[in-house]
């Protein structure tokens, strides 16, 4: 009964959460209010109030709602996608697309320095743990031959800011699926660092660096 309770409680922040990226994107994360948020939802701003204590419990319930997603999409990649440059290829697909379709309210994740204590540190702590993870694939790619000898912390921090930094241009329902873009996206993104990009085949399956929370169909 716990768990039900506690799966049911995480759906409704992310139903607020859905509608609060919506406001995000028209007013921005800093110009946006709860006052706005609760507006948008239809309800008196003390009701939101009893789902996120403030707004930065919102950004944070955000940030860890998105990291934990990458994360389990990172260790399935792994587990699963043996080729370095495919795993590298997977992890780029399967990070834009978490942002873009599976964490409502992605927008505010590039908010992390607007985080407060006690929530910073933690989220800063997943952070961590998944640019670690891709860094790894980096460097197992230049050790195995597949990436030019590349510095995988720069050429890691280089891949997440691209991808990151989707959430500000991408719009649903615009002239390409999202899954085409993020293919796309890491095609490009990952031929730069390959030692053979001529000789790169894009993977044809991407269920799985596909969000666990969405019907990819």
């Amino acid at each position: 009964m716990v768990q039900i309770a506690e799966t049911r409680l995480r759906e409704r922040r992310r139903e607020i959460l859905e509608t609060a990226s919506l406001v995000f994107r028209e007013k921005g994360f800093h110009g946006a209010g709860m006052r706005d948020i609760a507006s948008a939802l239809g309800i008196a701003v003390g009701k939101l109030y009893y789902w996120f204590e403030s707004k930065q419990a919102l950004l944070a319930f955000c940030q860890e709602d998105c990291l934990t997603g990458l994360l389990r999409m990172a260790e399935r990649v792994e587990s699963r996608i043996d080729d370095p440059a495919d795993r590298l290829w997977h992890l780029v697909v399967g990070h834009v697309r978490c942002l873009n379709e599976s964490t409502p309210g992605s927008l505010a994740h590039l908010e992390v320095e607007s985080l407060e204590e006690p929530h910073r540190s933690r989220i800063l702590r997943l952070r961590d743990r998944y640019e670690r993870r891709l860094r790894s694939a980096v460097s197992a790619g230049v050790r195995s031959g597949a990436l030019r000898t590349v510095d995988a912390h720069v050429t890691a921090l280089a891949i997440l800011g691209a991808a990151n930094w989707s959430v500000k241009w991408y719009r649903p329902g615009g002239r390409l699926p999202l899954r085409r873009i993020a293919a796309s996206f890491a095609d490009q993104l990952i031929r730069g660092v390959l030692a053979a990009p001529e000789d790169f085949q894009t993977p044809t399956d991407d269920s799985v660096s596909a969000p666990e929370t969405t019907d990819d169909t």
